[in-house]
């Protein structure tokens, strides 16, 4: 069984001597008109933030940390979760890939019992 590398989304016989360099990495953002650099939508995102009682003023480069945090970390439980459907010879993931993730990854230890 191939050990999950902490918030890599690969196992350590996956990732070869190269590292990181084999990853694709995300398309730079482009100044073109109409190209968004946050794929979650800031006005939720604004929304959830005003939620928060002992939030008081929000700026929209916080806002946009925010987002951004957000999907890096949808991107990375989602990448190992998926590992964890591959060692099942699996595609597509079930809740118990995302539980066997969090057990697996010390990052995610704040999330254990959330999913219950």
């Amino acid at each position: 069984m191939a050990a999950v590398v902490p918030g890599s989304g690969a196992s350590r016989e996956e990732e070869g001597t190269g590292g990181d360099a084999a990853t694709p990495q995300p398309p730079a953002p482009t100044s073109a008109p109409g190209a968004r650099l946050s794929r979650l939508p800031l006005a939720r995102v604004k929304a959830l933030v005003k939620a928060d009682p002992d939030v008081t003023l929000a700026g929209q480069e916080a806002i946009f940390i925010l987002a951004r945090a957000a999907e890096l970390f949808v991107e990375t439980i989602a990448k190992d979760a998926y590992c964890c459907a591959q060692q099942g010879k699996r595609k597509t993931l079930q809740r118990r890939d995302l539980d066997n993730a969090i057990e697996a990854v010390d990052e995610f230890a704040f999330l254990e019992g959330t999913l219950d």
